[in-house]
């Protein structure tokens, strides 16, 4: 059973992903959700770090509306990932044949992947955000198992083709960085933000988080002490 705190903040998610509400549910924090509508183009030239710094920013903003409207929440959460490879931002698979070909692309080598949180308050006008990068290194899957993973289904709504939590594919090795994160919402990174703005988790969040994804995070004591780490 999920432990609360007592008299904090509403929070707002501004996010649909199941996977990300599986997330936040860990820091035993509640909170309701809300889409926010805007537009996950690139800029002309952006980098990858400013464009997933800048659309999470965007999706806090933007769903400040709908939520201060429906809900007393004081605090808005926004998230935006990126699966860069070298110099190309991969979005989600056109197709099952556009999947295979990234998972192609990836099998056996490291690529990155960034996530940015946003909070904001809507009441102090006051929005803070952090970012973190992850080396994720592909094992090397063979052409057999890109086929039946494709197959599934699973591949063609996540960027870059791949879920990393998928337990019949399971298509990365050795990864070494933030697994949350690559998921799509960095936990420790949340942790250490959140007290900007006057709330903490109610459980002991690296120790939640390692249990739920069944990962031993080598880097969630560095983060959380502020270290530029992942």
């Amino acid at each position: 059973m999920l432990e609360y705190l007592i008299m904090v903040p509403a929070l707002v998610l501004a996010s649909n992903s199941p996977r990300r509400r599986q997330l936040l549910a860990l820091t035993g924090l509640e909170f309701a959700t809300w889409t926010a509508d805007v537009d996950e183009q690139p800029l002309p030239g952006e980098p990858a770090s400013d464009c997933v710094l800048r659309l999470a920013r965007e999706k806090a903003i933007a769903a400040e509306a709908d939520a201060s409207a429906s809900t007393s929440a004081c605090l808005i959460l926004a998230f935006d990932t990126l699966v860069v490879d070298g110099m190309h931002i991969l979005g989600k698979p056109s197709s099952q044949e556009d999947a295979a070909r990234v998972l192609r692309q990836l099998r056996n080598r490291s690529h990155q992947v960034h996530t940015a949180l946003a909070i904001y308050s809507p009441s102090e006008e006051r929005l803070a955000t952090d970012l973190c990068v992850t080396n994720v290194p592909m094992r090397a899957y063979t052409d057999a198992e890109i086929q039946a993973y494709v197959e599934s289904g699973d591949p063609l709504d996540k960027a870059g083709s791949y879920a990393i939590q998928h337990d019949g594919f399971h298509p990365v090795e050795g990864l070494t960085g933030c697994y949350a994160s690559v998921m799509g919402l960095p936990l420790c990174h949340l942790a250490r933000t959140l007290p900007q703005f006057g709330l903490s988790a109610a459980v002991d969040l690296p120790a939640r988080c390692q249990a739920a994804l069944q990962y031993e995070c080598p880097i969630s004591a560095a983060v959380l002490r502020g270290e530029p780490v992942g």
